[in-house]
């Protein structure tokens, strides 16, 4: 028969069956355990006569490993690699003589991945020996896999090399399997983890603890910030910051300031201050040890100026001329926004001409006001004197309205009642007096101040009433 194949683990009790059921115990006298030696040679282990004690032949390597179960089984402690043989149960029974062949094969799990010399950077483009894992002590030889984030990497013969030994003990006869990768980093794999498994014949995946390695690589890429408040103006500081993509990143760069050179060790910013419109231009950062790689950002620093011809209080006569003039400067297109439809012009001016004047201008977030105060002054004129009747018709109502500035005075040449007087706006003023007149008279109403006086006169006629009779209709009318 070729007999039966058992799988032991190296180091424990291994239970190797006998005839499995096949004769009933009743009918076995003998039980006898040997095992092949080899070149055609046998060796006995122990044997088991009917109502006897086990009786134990073995020597050499199987003295004291070696005992029976109730079962007829062979049991063989501290199992070991020299023990991958054939063992044969022999059982003689009433009816005949059999034997039982069983194959052993014994596995051993390796107690642990190892990666040794390992390296600290990886250098893109580079193929670095990255390190060696460890398998020790298997049966069989392991196999090892590379892993990076989880997934096995193949040699390709570029990028990636795996060099693979095994090592087998003199003594135990157990294998040892070392794997090396060589390997050629990017950039995508400076956060990468690495490890190494194996997956053993008997038992769960052996995976070793991962590792991550610092990437280094030249500068490819330089880039230049500018920090500023937006809009940069003037008088406001703006930074400069000096990027670049390299590992280690650069320490020290040149920053180059409109035809000067500055530079900087130990740092990547430069910071201009006190901001002006001559800051106005093309920035520049390099690398001090590679010039010719270089960034550049153009500043604009914005400013805006706002002259108006006339400022502070201005005082003119009626009548008279006023130039008025604004000139704006800008880094960029300018808006005004005056609070009139347009610019005003003062060819003839009048009283109502006077007040505050404001011209704001604005470039996006940028505003800038210039304003003055024109007051106009002259000689007050009347320029309505005129009555009417008041309601109950038994009254006279003289209005007397002038224009003049500073505000005139307002008299009359006769007195009157409820005298009333409207607020001077615009260099106006309105005065009303209330009269009851017996006969007709003229009256006249002056208006004066610091520039000179004027008087007008306007008849005002008797509050008598004169009745005519026309047959039975009555007619009331004033003279």
């Amino acid at each position: 028969k070729c007999g039966s194949t058992v799988i032991g683990l190296y180091g424990e009790t291994l239970e190797i069956p006998c005839n499995n059921g096949a004769i009933k115990a009743e009918d076995v006298l003998i039980t006898k355990w040997k095992y092949d030696k080899g070149e055609g040679l046998t060796g006995d282990l122990l044997v088991k006569r009917n109502n006897l004690n086990v009786s134990i032949s073995a020597t050499d390597e199987y003295k004291g490993r070696v005992s029976m179960a109730l079962n007829s089984s062979l049991l063989l402690s501290a199992a070991k690699l020299s023990d991958q043989r054939t063992f044969t149960c022999m059982v003689v029974s009433v009816a005949d003589i059999t034997e039982y062949p069983v194959n052993v094969v014994i596995y051993k799990t390796p107690a642990g991945l190892e990666i040794s010399d390992r390296v600290e950077e990886l250098e893109i483009g580079k193929p670095t020996k990255l390190g060696t894992c460890v398998a020790q002590d298997a049966n069989p030889a392991a196999n090892i896999t590379w892993l990076k984030n989880n997934k096995p990497l193949v040699a390709d013969g570029k990028g990636i090399s795996i060099q693979t030994s095994v090592l087998v003990d003199p003594i135990t006869g157990l294998s040892t399997t070392s794997s090396t990768l060589e390997y050629s980093a990017e950039k995508e794999d400076a956060d990468a983890q690495f490890a190494c498994s194996t997956q053993p014949t008997v038992g769960a995946e052996l995976v070793s603890s991962s590792m991550t390695f610092t990437i280094t690589y030249s500068t490819e890429n330089i880039v230049l910030q500018v920090f500023a408040q937006d809009p940069l103006v003037e008088g406001d500081n703006v930074t400069l910051k000096c990027e670049a993509d390299g590992n280690p990143p650069p320490t020290s760069f040149n920053f180059h300031l409109k035809g000067e050179m500055v530079k900087v060790e130990n740092g990547d910013t430069y910071t201009i201050t006190n901001a002006s419109r001559d800051t106005t231009g093309e920035y520049k950062c390099s690398l001090i040890d590679n010039p010719a790689l270089e960034a550049s950002e153009h500043i604009t620093v914005s400013y805006l100026d706002i002259n108006l011809s006339l400022s502070g209080n201005i005082v003119k006569n009626a009548s008279e001329s006023l130039d008025l003039t604004v000139h704006t400067e800008a880094s960029a297109e300018a808006k005004d926004n005056v609070k009139l439809d347009k610019q005003p012009k003062f060819t003839k001016l009048t009283y109502s001409d006077s007040g505050h004047y404001e011209c704001k201008v604005t470039m996006g977030l940028l505003t800038r006001k210039a304003s003055f105060d024109l007051m106009v002054e002259g000689a007050p004129v009347i320029t309505q004197l005129s009555k009417q009747r008041s309601e109950d018709g038994q009254h006279k109502v003289l209005i007397c309205q002038a224009e003049g500035s500073p505000k005139p005075a307002v008299t009359w040449s006769i007195n009157g009642t409820s005298p009333e007087e409207s607020p001077f706006i615009n260099g106006k003023i309105t005065h009303k007096i209330t009269v009851v007149p017996t006969a007709n008279l003229t009256v006249t109403c002056s208006v004066a101040n610091e520039f000179g006086t004027a008087t007008r006169a306007i008849n005002v006629s008797s509050c008598k009433y004169k009745v005519v009779v026309w047959s039975t209709h009555l007619s009331a009318y004033f003279p």
